[in-house]
């Protein structure tokens, strides 16, 4: 995304808006962060045909010397329509902190104050950086759940309420306040609204076939599922792992496999090891073997003993009954994604990617580490690129290359995995 456009929706006093984000990237040696506007004002447009007649039409604005502003004017009304993702609700912060600190809760409380603490960044809005930067519970938003779990992290959310409550108000009465909507050449107005009616209608349309499709697959696999839970009553049970909750994985990173264990408990990570160091080995056997040893430092206070299957584990390490293998898609395979990305390639596999992104942030959400969720979170431009390649979705400019930031980033998360294993 190092030369993405994005469009955006802003939720402020006056209604839903419209407008174009140019995420972080860099130039000249140089980052940079852009919003359409001016020296004075972030344009925005009540509708989308709005935002696609004065892209198409204006000039003298600070997004024209963005290395992919070439491309802006040319793109359909679809796909200058901001997707689920980028879609921020400033005006309902203090209700949406009012509820439970839940994993949506914090990521739409993240990416909101994260695109505020944009604007006032590239708008210089004084006030509000002094807002966000003097209350340290903003900050620990990008920490996630953990930062608001447990006695001391009620306090913390307490603290968040309390901070929306003093500042929130005025932050939004000055991006109020910053937001301006330009006229537009009335006749590509026009035409842009023509466009938008019929987009719609069309994405209508595709959602009802689809819709009906569904319901005749889905009464199809009823019907499949009846017949094949008639076939497999006396089929044998789930495989040993399944049943105790725990896997098998490996990771291939380099030149370098090795394999653990890996379960979820209450829906977080925890991965055999300790101290934020996962114990890996070279082979199914070798970490069999570890198993069997009661006293073999992997074994030995690991985090995993939290899980009460654990045991079974043991046991059946110890009479040799541990013999199934990693599930393909518990093969994480983080080779080449690194050096495919610096060469600007975004033909990867989405689902290697995929599996590559969902591992690196289990391992920091486990060890404690905010880093890999918030690089791949969609509002960074490392997440973005991966949600393009992940989540394809036709109506989202694609990402142009170089992504040599996003190379880099992606390395630096890699390597901070590698650092946490602990071979045996």
């Amino acid at each position: 995304m190092a030369s993405d456009i994005v469009p955006i929706r802003l939720a402020l006093t006056r209604g839903d808006v419209v407008t174009l984000w140019a995420p972080p990237w860099r130039e000249d040696g140089e980052e940079w962060e852009a919003f359409l506007g001016d020296d004075e004002h972030v344009f925005v447009f009540d509708e989308v045909a709005g935002l696609a007649a004065f892209v198409r039409t204006a000039s003298g604005h600070d997004l024209e010397d963005h290395p992919a502003w070439a491309a802006v004017p040319g793109l359909a009304v679809g796909e200058l329509t901001p997707d689920e993702a980028h879609r921020y609700d400033l005006v309902g912060l203090p209700e949406l902190a009012a509820g439970d600190p839940d994993a949506f809760t914090m990521q739409e409380l993240h990416e909101a104050v994260s695109i505020v603490r944009s604007l006032a960044d590239v708008c210089d809005l004084e006030n509000v950086i002094t807002a966000l930067d003097g209350e340290p519970s903003f900050a620990l938003l990008r920490e996630g759940e953990q930062a608001f779990g447990g006695r001391e992290g009620a306090k913390h959310w307490s603290a968040l309420s309390e901070a929306l409550t003093r500042h929130w108000d005025e932050i939004v009465d000055t991006v109020d306040g910053l937001v301006s909507t330009p006229d537009v050449d009335a006749g590509a107005l026009e035409k842009a609204r023509t466009e938008a009616t019929e987009w719609e209608a069309a994405r209508e349309a595709a959602f009802g076939a689809a819709e009906a499709d569904d319901d005749e697959a889905l009464e199809a696999a009823a019907l499949e599922a009846g017949a094949a839970e008639a076939d497999d009553e006396d089929e044998a049970p789930d495989g040993f792992w399944t049943r105790v909750g725990i896997d098998p994985i490996r990771i291939e990173s380099g030149d370098r496999s090795v394999v653990t264990l890996r379960c979820y408990l209450d829906d977080k990570p925890v991965f055999l090891g300790s101290d934020g160091k996962i114990d890996v080995f070279g082979s199914e056997r070798a970490m069999f073997r570890a198993l069997a040893d009661p006293e073999h430092p992997a074994v030995h206070g690991t985090d995993l003993a939290a899980a009460v299957t654990f045991t079974d584990v043991l046991e059946a390490a110890g009479t040799g009954d541990l013999d199934e293998g990693v599930d393909d898609m518990n093969t994480y395979v983080l080779t080449g994604i690194g050096p495919d990305l610096a060469e600007g390639v975004l033909d990867l596999d989405p689902v290697q990617l995929d599996l590559a992104s969902e591992l690196l942030t289990d391992v920091g959400e486990w060890a404690g580490d905010p880093e890999p969720a918030d690089s791949l979170a969609e509002s960074n431009s490392l997440g973005w690129l991966v949600s393009f390649v992940v989540r394809p979705d036709p109506t989202r400019m694609a990402p142009s290359p170089p992504f040599s930031q996003e190379a880099q980033s992606w390395g630096e998360l890699v390597a901070g995995l590698e650092a946490r294993l602990r071979t045996h």
